[in-house]
């Protein structure tokens, strides 16, 4: 399995991204380089993917799977994408609460400790429906790992397209989100015109 190695805090600097959104609470000390020359269209499209990419923590050919998919759903094909990407497992886990990164919400996921409707999911790619249960699972309620996350979260808010039981350690997926209801700074519009070259 491939696996991304760049320093977070590198990668965000290169890509422009606040590292809250990765949900890493530092901030860089050395100073941005000037950029010497005008970015190209070209450019701008495949920073955008490159950004969508790192902040999913998507390798390039589920990324491009993930596109083939919003092609087919009607709507608009880059608002699409990134509800598809919103709507994996992880992501979710990472939204409630459940884990402070979305790194450490796939390997909460990959071991195990979460449940989709009362059954046991270890896929991170896995989409979530509206109307689902998201849980840690009972046997693993009490990990260190997600009572820190749940206490280094109470200062982020959940999104208005899930619903939270802290008490459950459980949260319920009102529907999938709508564009305007997806905060990251992602031009979709660009992502789509990248691969419809």
């Amino acid at each position: 399995m491939a696996v991304d190695r760049t320093p977070v805090l590198k990668r965000c600097r290169q890509l422009d991204i606040d590292p809250i959104v990765m949900g890493i609470n530092k901030k860089s000390n050395r100073q941005p380089k000037r950029q010497r020359r005008q970015e190209s269209e070209y450019g701008r499209q495949l920073r955008e993917k490159q950004k969508a990419k790192f902040i999913y923590g998507v390798l390039e050919k589920q990324f491009h799977m993930y596109y083939e998919k919003a092609l087919k759903i009607e709507g608009i094909t880059g608002d699409n994408l990134l509800t598809i990407l919103e709507s994996r497992l992880d992501n979710v886990v990472f939204r409630l609460g459940f884990a402070r990164t979305r790194k450490e919400a796939r390997q909460t996921v990959r071991h195990g400790h979460i449940t989709v409707n009362g059954k046991r999911v270890d896929i991170p790619s896995y989409r979530v429906k509206a109307g689902d249960v998201v849980a840690v699972a009972p046997k693993y309620k009490d990990l260190l790992p997600i009572k820190e996350a749940l206490i280094s979260s109470e200062h982020m808010a959940v999104p208005a397209w899930l619903e939270v039981d802290i008490e459950k350690l459980q949260g319920t997926v009102l529907q999938l989100p709508t564009r305007d209801q997806i905060d990251l700074d992602i031009d979709a519009q660009l992502i789509v015109e990248l691969y419809s070259k």
